[in-house]
Formats: structure tokens, C-alpha cells, sequence
């Protein structure tokens, strides 16, 4: 476990209760962090990840300027590497480091947590054909993740899970998007037009003064209501009755609530060791990295329209 900051730390805490996995190792610059965290898991403590050693994979958590670096050392030492969203800075990176993986021959997945999140796939195996797509995604502000704006490092995570829902290319993207606390993006609004004609509509912002995570999904008779957060799914859908005038059925979802960390590391482990565990590829972590990067461009467009405000 390379980097075991605010979120490393999760990684190494789970990875060393998965059967089948050691967890050989937790690495960290800070010296102190890295024994401490080591300690707590059974590993050793390391600060130079060059230093790994007798190993099959690594999972990376660094800041998201030092992805493409840390990555790139390991996929060169032959391990198979799991790196947090987003899969690096600049989409021009991102796909390198894919090539990179390709010519090594190694698995490298992404970090996309919520993918793997219980009422997610709960209500993917649902969905027909989105036809308007809503998410909130507000946090209460931290210096954790300032490193890159509120699009790389919070709404990510949307525009991932409706790139996946939604399936077709994407046609348009109107953004707004507000610098408040720090030098970068802080709140932002995306609406995503794809072929078909579905539209997304994403929030994110980390100045909220509450924790909001949720997703709606507007289909021609159903609606989904998902809260990322309780891991709670609700489905409304029409029925037709015998007088002609539908009804409206409310179904929960069914899910086996699950730390979404833990499936996400379950599954990359498991592809590790050959059993086929579930990933999100580099490639879709690419596709995510270019949609947000496309979200910061019109945002920047949009500051610098004449009539903006200064």
C-alpha cells in the first residue's frame, strides 16, 4: 500500500483482513505515519515505494500529480496496480500509463469506489434506458483532495457511474464552476448531453455544510432514487391496471449492504490471483479523466466569456 494518508490508510486497514492476501508492506513519506500504520496492520514500514520488494501488486493513494510516477515504477517492476481516481492529471498521462500496463503485460484498475457500491450494482442490473440523470455529490469542506478541483475530485465519481449507466458517446457539456476556499474548482454543475438523447445533470461541491451523496435516474416510466451513502435504493414504476389508469408500484432495492472499499479491493486481488475479479479498467478510468477534463474546460470557457462576472 503505497501512500497512507486519509484514504491509504482504508486501503491498508482492509487489505489486511482479506483472506488470501498479506499485506506485505505500507509505504508513506512520512516516516512516522508509515510505522504507525504498519503497526496497526502487521507490515512493514517503508518510505521509497523503488524499495518494494518480493511482492505480486501494490494499490496506490498518493496525491494525483505523483499517480502517473508511482504507478509507472511499479508496472515497470512487473506488480499489477490498483491507483486512486483519478487515474492521473492529464488525460495524455492517463493513456500512457495505460499503454504502459499494456506493455508490461500487468493489470491496472482504478480506483472508482462507487462502482462497486451495493446499491449501485443493485440498481444498474435495474436500469433500460436513462432518459435523465440527476446526482448530488456535496461534502464538508477538508484540505483532503485540494490538490485538484471539485470535478477531479468529487464528481469524478458521477460522471463515472453515468458514463457506465448511459453507455453512448457524449455530445455536449455545459459547466459552471466556482473557486470559494481554495485556488481551484471548489463547487461545480455539469450538464451532460449523450447520444439518444439522455441528459445528466451532476453537482459536486466540498463547501456544503452537509454529507449528500445521491443519484436519480428518470427513465420514460420508471424513476430511481439512490443515496450512495445509506446504500439505499427506491424504484417507482407504472402499472397498468384494468380501469386504464396506471398505478404507481415504490419497490426497495434489495442489497447486501458492504464497505465499497472492501468489493473494490476484493475484486482487484482477486484478478490478481486469477479469479477473475471485477475492475474498473484503466481504460474507463481514461474515459472518466477525459469527460472531467472536458467539465474544467467549459468551466474555464465559461469564466472567461465576455459579461462574466470578474
Amino acid at each position: 500500500m503505497i501512500g497512507v494518508g486519509s484514504l491509504g490508510q482504508h486501503h491498508a486497514r482492509l487489505l489486511a483482513t482479506l483472506r488470501g492476501v498479506r499485506l506485505v508492506a505500507v509505504v508513506d513519506r512520512d516516516a512516522g505515519r508509515a510505522a504507525a500504520i504498519a503497526g496497526r496492520c502487521g507490515a512493514a514500514a517503508l518510505t521509497d515505494h523503488r524499495d518494494l520488494k518480493g511482492i505480486d501488486a501494490a494499490t496506490i493513494a498518493v496525491p494525483t500529480t505523483e499517480h502517473v510516477v508511482v504507478a509507472s515504477d511499479c508496472l515497470r517492476q512487473g506488480l499489477d496496480v490498483l491507483v486512486e481516481k483519478p487515474i492521473a492529471d492529464s488525460v495524455e498521462q492517463a493513456e500512457g500509463l495505460v499503454r504502459l500496463a499494456a506493455e508490461t503485460g500487468r493489470t491496472l484498475a482504478v480506483g472508482h469506489t462507487e462502482r462497486f457500491n451495493p446499491v449501485v450494482r443493485a440498481a444498474v442490473a435495474r436500469l433500460r434506458r436513462p432518459r435523465f440523470i440527476e446526482a448530488h455529490r456535496l461534502g464538508v469542506f477538508s484540505a483532503r483532495g485540494t490538490d485538484v478541483d471539485v470535478v477531479l475530485d468529487l464528481m469524478i465519481h458521477d460522471i463515472d457511474i453515468t458514463q457506465c449507466i448511459v453507455g453512448r458517446p457524449i455530445e455536449a457539456i455545459d459547466a459552471v464552476g466556482v473557486n470559494a476556499l481554495t485556488p481551484k474548482v471548489d463547487i461545480a454543475n455539469a450538464r451532460i448531453r449523450f447520444a439518444g438523447g439522455c441528459v445528466a445533470n451532476l453537482t459536486a461541491s466540498r463547501i456544503s455544510t452537509e454529507k449528500v451523496r445521491k443519484l436519480r435516474v428518470f427513465e420514460t416510466d420508471a424513476y430511481l432514487s439512490l443515496d450512495y451513502a445509506k446504500q439505499e435504493g427506491l424504484l417507482y414504476t407504472l402499472r397498468p391496471t384494468a380501469g386504464g389508469r396506471p398505478e404507481i408500484d415504490r419497490e426497495q432495492l434489495l442489497v447486501d449492504t458492504e464497505e465499497p472499499l472492501l468489493a473494490e479491493l476484493r475484486g482487484f486481488t482477486d484478478r490478481v490471483a486469477g479469479r477473475g475479479g471485477g475492475i474498473v479498467t484503466g481504460a474507463e478510468g481514461v474515459e472518466a479523466l477525459r469527460t472531467a477534463r472536458r467539465v474544467l474546460d467549459q468551466i474555464a470557457a465559461a469564466a472567461d466569456a465576455p459579461g462574466s462576472a470578474p
